[in-house]
């Protein structure tokens, strides 16, 4: 047998021996803290160096005094490398616990709040622990914003649910009122009574059906017929229907678009967007005001605006303009004279459904409500 392979068995032999108690030391400390286990094992595999290393030194019949400076070294490199490996397995310790009170904190519902000003926190010890800990961060983002999202729309339903049960209450009395007076033949005029709970049926009615629509919209079985429609056209046929409204209200009502703007939608609901749109204008300009359409194409993009004269809204409530059952002061949804708010709301919906974009701003007398579609080539 050669020295080198006498050797390499030596070294093999103190080596595995220091591995085997290695490991049945790990196996002791199965379950404990992970600074215990990373510190075990970096003190093994340094104590099997430092053992094969002396069983070999002492295989090759060194001096006495070589025999001593070799075991210095070697307790000097196990001290420094106990050090070493204990600030390793701290610093994993660590970004261990860190990403562990985070995992707890996605799991606590009271503590989604991204508002909350957090304690800072130090980079994990690895690159897997920092690609897992923005994955926790990314997480928590969404899962707050998820929970935002729930907590507006448990609002909206509880707005949504009081306005519905004030606008339907108010003309069921009034109906039952008159019912009774004709029934009881003290009906001072049956004729004017009959007419007036004909309205009010009208106008329940009306409200039913923009309950079902907005339902459907929420729901995400809003089914579209598609075709193409030219919006020139579609302006030209709401600016028909909503003369008359116009002209009863004392509102002069303008508008103007090119020949050639054509998208590809749903005519029946696009012509109900824009009959929200244009009513929910007419119904908020005072008298000898104006409401003006407007068509424009850009980039790709056909915009259709509607600017009324309603004086503006507060910046602080134009985010919720298009919120479920928001009426703000002035009631900015085309139910204003008894809706329940939800003119706006379908407007977004079918807006969206056609992967267009809705928005709101205040102008110099009023607001500008800009409806963008993909136009057609």
């Amino acid at each position: 047998m050669s020295d080198r392979v006498e050797i390499v068995l030596i070294a093999l032999g103190w080596s595995g021996a220091v591995a085997v108690a290695g490991a049945g030391l790990l196996r002791v400390l199965r379950g404990r803290s992970l600074r215990a286990s990373l510190l075990a094992l970096c003190l093994t595999t340094v104590a099997a160096v430092i053992a094969a290393t002396i069983g070999t030194a002492h295989a090759m019949f060194l001096s006495d005094h070589d025999f001593e400076v070799l075991l210095l070294v070697s307790v000097v490199v196990a001290v420094l490398m106990a050090g070493v490996s204990g600030l390793l397995a701290h610093n994993l310790a660590e970004g261990s616990r860190a990403l562990a009170a985070r995992t707890r904190a996605i799991g606590d519902i009271a503590a989604l709040d991204l508002s909350a000003d957090e304690t800072p926190h130090r980079a994990p010890a690895s690159a897997e622990l920092a690609a897992l800990s923005r994955e926790l961060d990314a997480a928590r983002t969404r899962l707050a914003e998820s929970r935002a999202r729930e907590q507006a729309l448990e609002t909206s339903r509880r707005e949504l649910v009081a306005w519905v049960s004030h606008d339907l209450r108010s003309p069921l009395a009034g109906i039952r009122a008159m019912a009774e007076a004709l029934e009881d033949g003290v009906a001072e005029d049956p004729d004017r009574y009959r007419k007036q709970i004909r309205m009010e049926v009208d106008r329940l009615a009306g409200l039913v059906d923009d309950l079902f629509e907005l339902s459907v919209i929420q729901a995400g079985a809003l089914k579209l017929s598609l075709e193409k429609i030219s919006l020139s056209d579609l302006v030209s046929d709401t600016l028909a229907g909503a003369d008359a409204l116009a002209r009863e209200r004392g509102i002069a009502l303008h508008g103007h678009a090119p020949a050639d703007v054509a998208v590809r939608a749903d005519s029946r609901e696009l012509s109900r967007l824009m009959s929200n749109l244009v009513v929910n204008a007419i119904r908020h300009t005072p008298a000898d005001g104006a409401v003006e359409i407007s068509l424009v194409e850009r980039d790709g993009r056909a915009t259709i605006a509607v600017t009324d004269g309603c004086g503006g809204i507060p910046e602080e409530d134009l985010p919720r303009v298009f919120d479920v059952a928001w009426r703000g002061n002035n009631a900015r949804t085309p139910g204003a004279d008894g809706g329940a708010g939800l003119g706006l709301a379908i407007v977004r919906g079918i807006v969206e459904a056609h992967a267009g974009e809705i928005t709101v701003a205040n102008t110099g007398h009023g607001c500008r409500f800009e409806v963008s579609l993909p136009a057609l080539a």
